[in-house]
């Protein structure tokens, strides 16, 4: 979730940045023929049009559509004043740009939070044969942040009674009243037994767990904050919901997100399994999982409401990290999202772990596919999903152009390692080039699928039990592939734009 404090601090200094950062680019044509076409400019990952985009909000499935709502600044590239963007797909794949959907009001700036579809209308804000879909989030009052107040963050809530498209805020905001904490925020909502809504706040250093009948008045139930999880940062965008093991075993996961104090530094989201009681949530863990170990994958949470014959759990993260966010190369829009992923439950020694898996609907971006072979390829196109099978216990993966860049993902013992230090443009700040590692701990790596976009690269151990998302930024498309420890015939595909 964005800060007022880091805005306040950095919005000069970025704004200049943001002017000198696209200059290695070139201009930047905002023209019709140019859109979706900028360097740079993700080709199957979400951004926005235009300006400013951060955390996903609200996402939820309402009649045959996925709803993607995210902190969005219309009216620059670097943060500001945040406003509830919006898109919906069919397929999580492509999407439509809507209009910006929550603006602020004399209560605030619209900060992070979530949607639900409340189907028996308990809220009493639609009706029997139209229930409304209801958005809460956090209110942040910037008059108030200014003058050193405690509580200027506050949860709201506002409805919509046809498909999202257009909402209404309540008009007795807000629904739930800052008890004097500066960090209160980022409501996430999840229903239990179809009587009683749970929401998990992120406050300050703990998640708060909150229930209501009704949407409108919440009851604090219990807080979560164990001496031995990660505290280098704030906790931020929270998110709590069952998932089954493999054994058939009902558990809970909570995703808690927190800047600065990733394993790599700046911003990433660890996540407990354990058990939630209706009231309090436990957890035998006792040490730090995080969900993705790359720098680029942050402030990610579920979508609510996904048909029971799906089965399942799906996610979205910003694909960014708050240490350069503001700062990154790129011009007309800054910042776009992971590609959605399927989050499910494995097991490593009877302990449960949670894998990322690509969603299956990625296949029909497939446009070309053929069988490589060798330890040198030259790849024809720049969008790229390579499916690789490992044949030696170390291994190593070039991505590289005529420029001399080059990206290097490789295994050495147990420590996987993602190397960006050369990947291209790496000096708009200092803990850009860097080389980041992940320990295997033991996991047997059978296969790799890896997903080249023009600025980032997603790769996926067996297919998600252990994920590394990074930004790259190469001045001109990398045309090499080098394999080293992938004897055995493996897959290329080339993959189409969404735009």
């Amino acid at each position: 979730m964005s800060r007022y404090i880091i805005w306040s601090l950095l919005f000069i200094t970025t704004m200049i940045a943001s002017c000198n950062s696209s200059a290695p680019l070139g201009s930047e044509d905002t023209s019709d023929s140019k859109i979706y076409n900028e360097p740079h400019r993700p080709q199957y990952h979400f951004s926005p049009e235009a300006n400013w985009m951060n955390d996903p909000n609200g996402m939820v499935f309402h009649e045959g559509e996925y709803h993607l709502f995210y902190q969005y600044y219309p009216d620059s590239n670097v943060w500001g004043p945040m406003h509830w963007g919006h898109a919906v797909s069919n397929d999580l794949v492509r999407w439509e740009h809507l209009p910006v959907a929550i603006e602020p009001d004399s209560l605030g700036w619209i900060f992070s939070g979530s949607a639900v579809f409340d189907a028996t209308n308990s809220s009493g804000l639609g009706s029997p044969e139209n229930p409304p879909l209801v958005a809460l989030y956090t209110y942040h009052d910037p008059v108030g942040a200014e003058a050193g107040k405690d509580d200027y963050q506050t949860q709201g809530l506002a409805f919509s009674l046809d498909n999202g498209r257009t909402w209404e805020k309540y008009q007795n905001n807000p629904v739930l009243e800052n008890p004097g904490i500066k960090d209160f925020r980022d409501p996430k909502v999840t229903q239990i037994d179809q009587e009683i809504w749970i929401m998990s706040l992120a406050v300050k250093d703990k998640i708060s767990f909150y229930s209501s009948n009704n949407l409108l008045g919440w009851e604090h139930l219990s807080d979560f904050n164990p001496d031995w999880a990660a505290y280098g940062g704030v906790w931020e965008c929270p998110d709590l919901f069952p998932l089954t093991t493999p054994e058939g075993e009902q558990k809970w996961v909570l995703l808690v997100s927190i800047n600065p104090g990733g394993p790599n530094g700046g911003s990433a989201t660890q996540y407990f399994i354990g058990d939630f009681d209706g009231k309090h949530f436990t957890t035998d863990q006792k040490t730090v999982k995080w969900l993705d170990y790359g720098a680029d994958n942050y402030a990610g949470v579920t979508w609510s409401n996904v048909p029971a014959s799906d089965g399942r759990k799906l996610f979205i993260g910003w694909m960014s990290n708050w240490m350069y966010a503001n700062v990154v190369p790129t011009q007309v829009w800054r910042s776009a999202n992971t590609l959605p992923r399927s989050l499910e439950l494995y097991s490593i020694d009877q302990e449960y772990h949670l894998a990322s898996r690509p969603v299956k609907e990625l296949e029909m971006l497939r446009e070309e596919s053929q069988v490589i072979s060798g330890q040198n390829i030259t790849l024809e196109q720049e969008l790229v999903e390579l499916q690789l099978q490992s044949s030696a216990a170390d291994f190593s993966i070039e991505f590289s152009n005529p420029a001399g860049e080059r990206v290097i993902i490789e295994k050495k013992g147990d420590t996987l390692f993602v190397d960006r230090t050369e990947s291209g443009l790496v000096d708009f700040n200092d803990g850009f080039p860097a080389r980041h590692s992940a320990a295997v701990n033991g996991l047997g790596i059978e296969e790799l699928r890896i997903f080249l976009d023009r600025s980032s690269i997603e790769i996926f151990i067996n297919n998600g039990e252990l994920v590394m998302t990074d930004l790259v930024f190469p001045r001109e498309r990398y045309t090499q592939l080098h394999l080293k420890g992938f004897e055995n015939e493996n897959q290329l595909h080339y993959l189409k734009s969404v735009w």
